[in-house]
């Protein structure tokens, strides 16, 4: 057994039931005696009765956790109780200083033992130092006399005693108070202290109105021209760095970024993402690809309204690009099985045997130009189209001749100053024929359905091959509005329609003729008619196909049976469609021209100050996309 004259005293006070001590630094008790001052404990329940552990204002060290101090008595106490547990006793007592003296003025009245509070103040008289503190130890550590006996036990330490941590002095309830409301008032100010956010537009559930800021472009090239070097990344990168710069939008962190391309090499599976990153944006901005043919522009803008709408992202960049100067090309099918058979040739025969299957016919697999389940490419049946609906090559030519006089005159005005990044050399499409006349055009031979009777289409009243990339900048009008940028216009409606143009469920319909399917849907959900328009944007993927769709909503007959309507759609007027020309001028990177149609008739709705557009893409695999933009 220790001796209890030899235990030290750490960083804690141990005082008789009812008095009031401090903490003192780590002190090993000595040997030398003093009879002015003694405590004396003979068993464990006889120290839990007559001690405790408290702070400098008489608090029990567990009401403290808002020191170290408290956490370094609170661990004590256990020490202490451990230590009497093992020796039967625990002879330390810590003298009280004068911090505690008011303190345990408050503490007496709760204590019925006051007569032991007062020999301890006594005892404890004016310890300023760390040197009377040690004088005080001595005393109680050396000292003969028997302590007084505790009038009422305490609870044992792993009991909860409501009473006692209700006997709290005034100051303590006092200091209590100030430092919870102090407490509180740290937390309010954190709550209104949020970290910064790049985008402060708030997001809620709900139907918002999804606005066009804007668009931008590349000029398109007609194939193996200009961008014969450029990438789908690079020139998607430049559309999107364009429309960045334009609408000082470095560094902003985006809803989301979708694009994508039909022609597409293996490298390329993350287009947009990796064209994203490749710009001034927010990295964080998330981006995915998408592919419906011609229609890939148009149904990512799709894709990023709807969650706008919705409200689970509040801005967006959308669009497509395409190359056919940098197709994919790859080894034939042919070849790709020998090679796969040879490296799985265990010996000799086996690989000769391989080697013997292959056919130099196989060599290569260049894209082709045409429908899987048709192997008709999108000329040669919209030949067919043409033929049925009786379109004349004289009104096509017309068509394309307005297409390239229209786009002329929107450059020399400067309608596309704002919607144009300059690109490898080019200002403008290097498509557009400014010069073209209608006996020009009327001397070209055909180039589609040549095999038909009197084939009508060439190349100039058909889109030639054309690389490029385009985008617009979507958002709710929060958005907007934080950044002072004024929408363009809204999208307000849209839709999707496809058609059965192999025959699989009955009569075959023209592969391009989606589009006169999707309108009258999307009217009748609208509550409008035909007529109700300001523009038409109808994508000039061949001149035949747009008059045959016109052709289409006029006939009784198609109107009532085909689409179910009572009467006919109606005519347009002419005036009003592609007054800014499209893509027989301009070129069709297949999933670029999307974005350019949506930020043309947005401009247009814009410079006039209201009304409505209709936008109708038709698209490969027998797709169409259409929607509505009001202002």
């Amino acid at each position: 057994m220790s001796n209890p004259k030899d235990s030290p005293v750490i960083d804690s006070t141990v005082v008789k039931k009812g008095a009031v001590a401090t903490a003192s630094k780590t002190v090993t008790t000595p040997k030398t005696e003093d009879k002015d001052n003694s405590a004396h404990y003979d068993s464990i329940a006889e120290l839990k009765q007559a001690t405790d552990i408290v702070d400098a204002v008489g608090k029990p060290v567990q009401e403290t956790a808002e020191s170290d101090q408290a956490a370094k008595k609170a661990k004590l106490k256990d020490q202490l109780i451990s230590e009497a547990k093992e020796l039967e006793q625990n002879t330390t007592v810590e003298s009280v200083n004068k911090a505690a003296k008011s303190s345990a003025a408050d503490t007496d009245k709760d204590s019925q033992t006051t007569d032991t509070v007062d020999a301890d103040k006594k005892a404890s008289a004016k310890p300023d130092s760390n040197s009377n503190d040690d004088k005080q130890l001595k005393k109680a550590s050396n000292s003969k006399e028997e302590p007084k006996p505790a009038e009422k036990a305490e609870p044992k330490p792993e009991q909860k005693d409501d009473s006692k941590q209700q006997k709290t002095t005034a100051t303590d309830s006092s200091a209590t108070k100030r430092s919870t409301e102090e407490s509180a008032t740290d937390k309010s100010t954190a709550a209104k202290s949020p970290a910064p956010k790049k985008s402060t537009a708030k997001v809620v559930s709900g139907q918002h109105r999804v606005a066009i800021l804007g668009g931008n472009r590349i000029p398109f090239a007609r194939s193996n021209g200009a961008y014969s070097e450029a990438s789908n990344t690079d020139m998607l990168t430049a559309a999107f760095n364009g429309l960045i710069e334009r609408y000082n939008l470095q560094d902003e962190l985006l809803g989301e970024v979708v694009a994508g391309a039909v022609i597409k090499l293996s490298r390329d599976i993350n287009l947009t993402r990796e064209a994203a990153l490749n710009t001034a944006l927010n990295p964080q901005t998330p981006a995915y690809d998408i592919s419906q043919a011609c229609g890939t522009g148009v149904q990512a803008t799709f894709a990023s309204a709807n969650k706008i709408a919705l409200g689970i992202i509040d801005s967006a960049i959308t669009g497509g690009v395409d190359t056919t100067s940098d197709a994919p090309i790859a080894i034939g099918d042919g070849l790709r099985k020998v090679l796969l058979k040879l490296g799985s040739a265990k010996n000799m025969k086996q690989r000769l045997q391989a080697l013997s299957k292959f056919d130099p016919k196989d060599l290569i697999d260049a894209p082709q130009n045409g429908e899987p389940r048709t192997g008709l490419s999108m000329g040669d049946h919209q030949a067919i189209t043409t033929l049925e609906w009786n379109i004349s090559r004289e009104d096509q030519d017309e068509l394309a001749f307005n297409s390239h006089k229209n786009l002329a005159r929107a450059y020399d005005e400067g309608f596309f100053d704002d919607l144009l990044t300059p690109y490898k050399g080019l200002t403008r499409d290097n498509n557009l024929r400014p010069d073209s006349t209608i006996e020009k055009l009327g001397k070209l031979k055909p180039a589609f359905g040549k095999n038909n009777a009197n084939p009508t289409m060439t190349a100039a009243n058909s889109t030639p091959l054309t690389d490029g990339a385009s985008c617009v900048l979507l958002s709710n009008e929060d958005w907007a509005k934080e950044r002072g940028l004024k929408p363009l216009a809204y999208i307000v409606h849209q839709e999707t329609a496809a058609v059965d143009f192999i025959g699989k469920s009955g009569d075959k319909e023209g592969l391009l003729m989606a589009p006169a399917y999707a309108v009258p849907r999307m009217l009748e959900r609208a509550g409008l008619t035909l007529q109700d328009f300001d523009f038409y944007e109808i994508h000039e993927a061949f001149a035949s196909q747009v008059l045959s769709t016109m052709a289409a909503w006029e006939d009784e007959s198609f109107c009532k049976q085909r689409l179910g309507l009572d009467a006919p759609l109606g005519s347009i007027d002419r005036s009003k469609l592609n007054v800014n020309g499209s893509s027989l001028a301009a070129g069709h990177p297949f999933a670029a021209t999307g974005g350019r149609i949506l930020a043309t008739a947005a401009k247009l709705l814009d410079q006039k100050g209201s009304g409505r557009a209709l936008i109708s893409i038709c698209a490969a695999g027998g797709q169409g996309v259409t929607c509505i933009l009001e202002k």
